[in-house]
């Protein structure tokens, strides 16, 4: 295979610059990225036995004013999912933020998902193609720096292999105070992703235990072993099933190239399986039924939603925190 990385010029009817950056690997496998919308890769294609397998969802409406959290690879950060109210607490300061998911009542799904990004590095070699971002609060969002308690700087990077699609990421705090975060990816899988086929015939597996209780979409606090709504241990059709949930206590078996990843979920259709894999990190899985049902999503994350407030409670939820001039990496693994 050649890798390589070109880019094109989109026409969109929203306030963005359209430059779409293309991953290539010249016999199918294929990966379109746009920065200026939250740096998310909105498709990513790969040839299987002859096959091209379509694998993300992305909204007809995308380059005309659609949503950046619906479709594709939302990337979501400072912070996963919802802030009850918009409001925590941290270092004796209080902070509110933009009440901006759907129903209003809630913070939803961090900062950098809705900004442009910075490309600071490509290339290739002879097994892959990449793309990497930079986004950070002081320079790519000065308005809303003075939300979060600290400055902060993440990087993540797209690369494309022969049937994988690795997302690894860098968080780096350049402040004089400590950084608090969660970060979290809102993969859109297409259903179904291979020619032929329905997406009721696809099936999902998820290797979790529990489940978060929820209350209007967030935590109580409450743990409880997955139900038969939520029982995804074996795998389970596409049709009838409607969720919107927080799963933990995950119990994937390990996948050891080319660094130690935990098997956190999968996706069949017919004979093709499409798994995805994470950094230990990553302890939630969410699992979300779209209304249109066109895709679902298996999204990990490092931590519940509301974390920063759960744990303010005492609870060990997995939320982080950098010292001044710390680094923490990860990566998760889309693999067919």
């Amino acid at each position: 295979m050649t890798f390589r990385v070109t880019t094109r010029q989109q026409p969109t009817s929203a306030d963005l610059e359209g430059t779409i950056y293309i991953l290539d690997g010249g016999t199918g496998d294929r990966a379109e990225v746009w920065p200026a919308l939250g740096f998310n890769c909105y498709q990513w294609k790969t040839n299987q036995s002859g096959q091209v397998l379509d694998l993300l969802y992305a909204d007809p409406q995308l380059f005309d004013n659609g949503r950046p959290t619906r479709s594709g690879i939302p990337i979501l950060f400072p912070f996963p999912n919802r802030i009850r109210d918009g409001r925590f607490a941290w270092s004796g300061q209080s902070y509110q933020l933009p009440l901006n998911d759907s129903t209003r009542k809630n913070a939803a799904h961090g900062f950098v998902c809705r900004r442009p990004w910075r490309v600071v590095d490509q290339g290739t070699d002879a097994a892959s193609a990449w793309l990497t971002g930079e986004f950070q609060a002081s320079k790519d969002n000065p308005d809303e720096h003075p939300l979060w308690p600290a400055d902060y700087v993440l990087r993540v990077t797209y690369r494309l292999q022969a049937g994988r699609l690795r997302i690894e990421a860098d968080v780096i705090n350049p402040d004089r105070v400590p950084l608090p975060f969660g970060l979290g990816y809102h993969p859109y899988f297409k259903l179904p992703f291979a020619p032929g086929g329905t997406a009721d015939d696809c099936l999902i597996q998820v290797p979790a235990n529990s489940f978060w209780v929820l209350e209007e979409s967030v935590p109580t606090g409450e743990q409880h072993p997955v139900d038969a709504a939520r029982d995804f241990t074996r795998p389970r059709p596409f049709a009838g099933v409607s969720v919107d949930d927080v799963l933990t206590d995950l119990h994937g078996s390990g996948f050891g190239w080319p660094v130690p990843l935990r098997w956190n979920g999968t996706l069949w259709q017919g004979k093709h399986e499409l798994r995805v894999f994470s950094s230990e990190d990553f302890r939630e899985m969410v699992v979300f039924t779209p209304p249109h049902r066109q895709a679902f999503c298996l999204e990990p994350y490092t931590c519940p939603t509301d974390a920063i407030n759960l744990q303010a409670s005492g609870l060990d939820v997995g939320w982080k925190t950098l010292p001044p001039g710390g680094r923490w990496s990860s990566v998760v693994e889309l693999a067919v």
